[in-house]
């Protein structure tokens, strides 16, 4: 069972990343596959809504389909800059950039489409931490410590920060990790690792289905 921590969330915009290719999920747009009957996005904004002041979507596709949410859509600017083949293609960054431009928050709390069963109380911990530790990032963490990996499109950060994006954009920088080096980060250890399970292909997709939720 999954419990809200409290949370002014009148300082944060959720963004939900629906922007790629999914080649592992057959090309077909990942956020509106189905799950129990409600697509992937849907059990993204009901988690999601509650922790934030509004939500952006970032989609390249269907965009009509996602606008029926209510919310905000807008293409990566960068999507069709480049060939999904180009070892320079943006990524999750593009999605990250377009979220920043429109967020009007002090904050802006990034998730992507395909993680149905992320943390109610995801946004509390890592506003708690980036500013208890003064960071302008707080990314969260999973598995069995000291050995534990980041879970970097689950993050939150400081609107402040769409100028030294785009200027890592600009210089050729595509990976998320790698702009974070550049920041002051604080890492939030979530214990269940289930909670940022992603689902990437029909199989998994399937298997999920008879998965426990709350």
């Amino acid at each position: 069972m999954h419990t809200s921590s409290h949370v002014d969330n009148s300082s944060i915009t959720g963004l939900i990343l629906a922007g790629g290719q999914a080649h592992r999920m057959q090309n077909r747009d990942k956020g509106l596959q189905k799950l129990d009957g409600k697509s992937l996005v849907a059990h993204v904004i009901s988690r999601l809504a509650p922790q934030v002041a509004t939500i952006v979507i970032s989609a390249n596709r269907h965009l009509e389909i996602y606008e029926q949410f209510g919310f905000g859509v807008y293409v990566d600017t960068n999507f069709f800059s480049f060939s999904k083949t180009e070892p320079n293609y943006v990524g999750p960054l593009g999605g990250l950039e377009i979220g920043l431009i429109h967020c009007k928050t002090p904050y802006l709390l990034t998730v992507p489409c395909d993680s149905p069963f992320l943390p109610t109380n995801l946004a509390s911990r890592l506003l708690e931490s980036l500013q208890q530790k003064k960071a302008d990032i707080a990314v969260a963490c999973t598995g069995e410590p000291p050995i534990t990996r980041t879970q970097p499109v689950f993050c939150l950060v400081k609107s402040t920060l769409l100028a030294p994006l785009q200027q890592y954009l600009a210089s050729g920088g595509r990976k998320m990790d790698g702009w974070y080096g550049q920041l002051t980060i604080a890492q939030v250890y979530f214990q269940d690792e289930t909670e940022f399970r992603n689902i990437n292909t029909l199989d998994e997709l399937h298997a999920c289905s008879t998965v426990e939720k709350s």
